[in-house]
C-alpha cells in the first residue's frame, strides 16, 4: 500500500470502459472465504459452538452469503440490501456459481437493513462500514435494534470499524496493486465538527485509463466507544473488540484479529466489533 496524495486523472476510454466495477470490488475489497470463517470463530468463541443461519446485512453481491453456504451443508444464509442492481449481479455471477442445493439455502431479501424479517439469524453482520451510513444515534440505534431483534436466542452481530489520524486526513489516496488494475481508496473530505466523511474508490489500469468513482460512500466516521455505548443501549450484553495484528516486517496490518480491550494509536487501523446478545 502507498498513501500519497491525490493527483488529478482523466478517465480515458481504454480498460475501463469495459470493466465491471463489481468484479473489481470483489477482487480487491473482499475476502469471502476469510470473512465467513472469521465470523464462524467469533460465534464459536462466545458460544462454543458453530453456527448455522448468516445473516449478511448490506449484502450487497452477497459473496459471503454464497461462501457460508459452500462451507457447510447445514447452513443458511440471508442477504438484506436495498439496491437492486448488486443484487442482480450477484445473482448472475455468485449465486449461479454454487451447487443448485447450496443456492437453496441463499435468501435474498430486497429491504431495509433495519426491518425484522425472515429467519432468526445465529449471526448479523454488518461488514465494510457499510453501518457508517446512518448519522445520528437514533438511526443507529434504530438499526442495532433491528439487528439484536434479528438474531436467534444466542447470537452475534459483527461490524467492522476503521480510525486511526490518517482517515482524518483529506485529499489523499490509498493505493493497492492487483493483477492488472490498481484499488485506489480517496478520502476526500472528513468534517472535524460533525465527523461527516466522504470516500471513494477508484480502478486505474496499465493502459492510463480510470474507473473513477466507481463506488462513493458518504458516511459518518463513528468510534469504537460510541458503538459500545449504543449496542449496549439496545440491548446487547456484552460487546467485544477483535483488533487486527501488526506484520512486524511491513509495519501494516496481517490479517489476524484477536480479542482486545486495549490497542495502540495506530495512524490507521481496522477492528471488528461484536454484540453479543
Amino acid at each position: 500500500m502507498s498513501k500519497q496524495r491525490k493527483k488529478k486523472k482523466k478517465a480515458g476510454p481504454g480498460k475501463a470502459a469495459s470493466a465491471d466495477k463489481y468484479d473489481l470490488y470483489q477482487k480487491s475489497v473482499q475476502v469471502p472465504d476469510y470473512e465467513a470463517d472469521f465470523l464462524d470463530r467469533v460465534y464459536k468463541d462466545e458460544f462454543g459452538k458453530s453456527p448455522s443461519v448468516l445473516r449478511e446485512d448490506f449484502c450487497g453481491t452477497f459473496a459471503v452469503c454464497c461462501e457460508w453456504v459452500k462451507k457447510d451443508s447445514t447452513r443458511q444464509a440471508i442477504g438484506v440490501d436495498l439496491d437492486p442492481e448488486p443484487l442482480a449481479w450477484g445473482r448472475e455471477h455468485n449465486l449461479s456459481k454454487i451447487k443448485p442445493e447450496q443456492q437453496e439455502r441463499v435468501t435474498l431479501l430486497k429491504a431495509d437493513v433495519r426491518e425484522v424479517q425472515g429467519t432468526k439469524a445465529d449471526i448479523v453482520a454488518a461488514e465494510n462500514f457499510s453501518w457508517w451510513i446512518f448519522k445520528t444515534r437514533d438511526d443507529v440505534k434504530r438499526y442495532f435494534k433491528a439487528a439484536y431483534d434479528n438474531l436467534a436466542d444466542e447470537g452475534v452481530f459483527v461490524l467492522d470499524c476503521m480510525g486511526g489520524s490518517d482517515v482524518q486526513i483529506e485529499d489523499q489516496e490509498d493505493i493497492h496493486k492487483y493483477k492488472g488494475f490498481k484499488y485506489v481508496w480517496e478520502e476526500e473530505r472528513f468534517d472535524p465538527i460533525t465527523h461527516d466523511c466522504r470516500f471513494h474508490i477508484h480502478f486505474r489500469f496499465k493502459d492510463g485509463s480510470e474507473m473513477s468513482e466507481a463506488f462513493t460512500y458518504d458516511w459518518r466516521l463513528w468510534t469504537l466507544p460510541e458503538a459500545r455505548e449504543m449496542l449496549l443501549e439496545t440491548g446487547f450484553r456484552q460487546v467485544h473488540f477483535y483488533w487486527e495484528g501488526t506484520d512486524p516486517e511491513t509495519g501494516e496490518g496481517n490479517d489476524v484479529y484477536s480479542k482486545e480491550t486495549s490497542a495502540p494509536a495506530d495512524a490507521v487501523w481496522i477492528a471488528y466489533i461484536v454484540g453479543v446478545k
